[in-house]
């Protein structure tokens, strides 16, 4: 797979991923009456899960790079957010909810590398 096929394959996994995002954080964050972005973290975890399987089938050699460019950065480079992040967080800490933006920073950071390591180790696992 090359040159124009592989932006492709990224157009056809973002135009999955970013609307799924859309979708997501809207019936995350309409379940919880909070300032928090639940929406946004779960995107973001769910999306480091995936990448993070996705990285350990494809250091096992049963995916190739097609896959990886449709799923790690197509369907996961739009379905995750890290702008939303941190324009969500810059918010919290601007309208005085210092709190809410530390925890979501944490939260997010160490969630996110958990997520990843989860799913690394579970694609291993699985595939080995």
């Amino acid at each position: 797979m090359s040159g124009p096929q592989n932006w492709l394959v990224v157009l056809l996994g973002g135009a999955v991923g970013a609307p799924l995002r859309y979708l997501t954080d809207r019936a995350v964050q309409a379940r919880h009456d909070t300032l928090f972005p639940w929406g946004t973290f779960t995107v973001n975890v769910v999306g480091s899960l995936i990448l993070g399987a996705l990285t350990g089938v494809a250091l096992s050699g049963a995916v190739g790079p097609g896959v990886q460019l449709l799923l790690g950065t197509g369907f996961c480079g739009a379905l995750t957010t890290y702008s939303t992040f941190s324009y969500e967080t810059l918010r919290l800490a601007e309208t005085g909810a210092v709190l809410f933006a530390v925890v979501n920073v944490v939260a997010s950071v160490a969630a996110g590398l958990g997520a990843v390591f989860l799913g690394l180790t579970l694609a291993q696992v699985i595939v080995a």
